[in-house]
């Protein structure tokens, strides 16, 4: 037991030395004892083994204990200086450098696990500011759903005190608060194609939104309120953003009027499960077409059904179930139910 405990305290103490060392320091070290090594055999060596290649085969075998032998020193002093100097500094080396990696490895792991690292070489991912349980779930499991999405990476923001919640899925940020500069940085916010605020409260949803949105301007921003007077504050501010207002209260009385509506706007709503509601725009070197027009051609060509229309996603009235004589315009976005995400380029335009 005693020499247990001794051992124990012995490797503690060696891996409390190599932790502290640089990797340039112990590269140096590493350097020293191959050269050492090297003058040393060449005071007692002749022959193969003070080739530059065959030492380096033979250094880095005996070194990392291979020791294979079909280059050995041959001389009873180059025996010697191998048994005393290469062959114990060599494992040490060794056991140092594993040591060293596993350490840097662990680091590197729970830096990302706690949300230290940074992100700022991603562009065109998915920012997600806000954590909010099982709802945050829920909205990364949707996106992943979407095969529109399903490539893009995902960078979760948060200021809770706590490691990654879905580290398969999404890289982890964490900062004092959503709006930590910092945070964003770290995030590539600025790089970023979408960004989601989902706060804890209204005030910050907004202050997250405002902070992003003065980040990055092209981004497609999305931000979801409770109250209908902060989400028209965030509009005023951000105007190439979406807003989304909680539709509870409203889904609960649609629900009691018209049985069967929740089923339908759950479907509509969910990458996952059903058919669901997807955007695209006209392109721009079509003529105008008639509403009617577009709907039959997209019913009958693509088993998809057109629901409304809006001059662009942002500031303009949608209009749901349009009349038939109303004109397409080139740049219009379209609203469709179908069973998964189409392209412009798929389509077959009337």
């Amino acid at each position: 037991m005693p020499f247990q405990a001794a051992f124990a305290r012995l490797c503690k103490l060696f891996y409390s030395q190599v932790a502290r060392l640089s990797w340039g320091l112990l590269l140096c070290l590493m350097v020293l004892h191959c050269v050492v090594t090297y003058l040393g055999l060449a005071r007692f060596e002749t022959g193969e083994i003070l080739q530059k290649i065959d030492f380096f085969y033979f250094y880095t075998t005996t070194v990392f204990t291979i020791g294979y032998g079909d280059i050995a020193p041959k001389t009873p002093g180059g025996r010697l200086f191998v048994s005393l100097w290469l062959q114990p500094g060599g494992v040490v080396m060794f056991a140092a450098g594993i040591t060293k990696f596993v350490q840097t490895l662990s680091t590197l792991w729970r830096q990302r696990m706690r949300g230290e690292a940074s992100y700022e070489e991603l562009s065109g991912h998915i920012v997600i500011l806000g954590w909010s349980g099982d709802l945050t779930r829920r909205m990364v499991d949707e996106i992943r759903a979407d095969r529109h999405s399903v490539h893009r990476e995902i960078v979760l923001c948060a200021h809770q005190e706590m490691e990654n919640p879905l580290p398969d899925l999404v890289k982890f940020v964490r900062g004092t608060t959503l709006v930590d500069e910092n945070l964003h940085l770290r995030a590539g916010v600025a790089q970023a194609h979408t960004i989601i605020v989902f706060g804890e409260d209204d005030g910050e949803t907004l202050t997250a939104g405002l902070a992003a949105a003065a980040l990055n301007q092209s981004a497609h921003h999305v931000a979801y309120f409770r109250d209908k007077a902060s989400a028209k504050l965030y509009k005023a501010h951000c105007k190439k953003s979406e807003a989304v207002v909680s539709v509870g209260v409203e889904m609960v009385v649609r629900a009691a009027q018209d049985p069967g509506s929740s089923r339908v706007i759950h479907d509509l709503l969910s990458s996952v499960e059903g058919q669901f509601e997807v955007s695209l725009q006209v392109p721009a070197h079509l003529p105008p077409m008639r509403y009617d027009d577009l709907l039959l051609a997209l019913k009958r060509d693509h088993a998809v059904t057109l629901i409304g229309v809006a001059g662009n996603a942002y500031d303009a009235q949608i209009h749901l179930n349009a009349e038939g004589s109303r004109m397409v315009q080139p740049g219009d976005v379209l609203y469709l139910i179908a069973p998964r995400r189409v392209d412009a380029a798929e389509i077959k335009w009337p």
